[in-house]
């Protein structure tokens, strides 16, 4: 069973069992592939050097899209320019962090740096973002909802399970998001 995330000497550690490492992998490497952007062969170089993607489109799937949402409510013009301008820095720093979250579960001990922690905090709120748009939480009661589900044996179906899902990066990234700030405290 996974250990909450503390504080300590070594800096911020943890403990997941190879299942639990199993798990998050696994969730890690769908929200990687739902962030990798197409390919365009036809790509200005220059466009390409600076960050720009002058042919990107608001994501249809609502999961992408609560990971990568537009910036303005009533302005699809503005939030497209600012989509063009901004999009692929932001999914290549959410998959670096994915990735960086992905290298640490080797072990069954996870000892985080600060960065380390960044990267994981960012990695687990990005997990946590698809799997409530799986799970259609849209408000709190949705959430408290889906927080009631708590034992693995009652499982039935996806939507249970998913629900035990989230319960558990919620958990997990709680914990660390407490180590973080004890960290700061510390050093106060």
């Amino acid at each position: 069973m996974a250990k909450a995330f503390k504080y300590g000497l070594k800096g911020i550690t943890g403990f997941l069992e190879p299942a639990e490492r199993e798990l998050l992998r696994s969730l890690i490497g769908d929200v990687i592939s739902m962030l990798q952007p197409a390919e365009n062969s036809s790509k200005d170089p220059l466009a390409a050097l600076i960050g720009l993607d002058m042919d990107v489109q608001e994501p249809t799937d609502r999961a992408v899209r609560r990971l990568l949402p537009n910036v303005m409510k009533d302005d699809d013009g503005a939030s497209l320019e600012f989509r063009q301008l901004t999009e692929r820095s932001l999914r290549e720093t959410k998959i670096g962090a994915l990735r960086a979250a992905a290298l640490d579960l080797d072990k069954d001990d996870v000892v985080l740096t600060a960065d380390g922690a960044r990267h994981w905090s960012m990695a687990l709120n990005d997990v946590r973002l698809v799997l409530a748009e799986r799970l259609d939480i849209r408000d709190e009661e949705d959430a408290e909802h889906v927080h009631l589900m708590q034992d693995w044996s009652q499982a039935e179906d996806v939507e249970s399970y998913l629900a035990l899902v989230y319960n558990f990066t919620t958990w997990l990234q709680e914990s660390l998001v407490q180590a973080m700030l004890q960290s700061l405290d510390s050093r106060a």
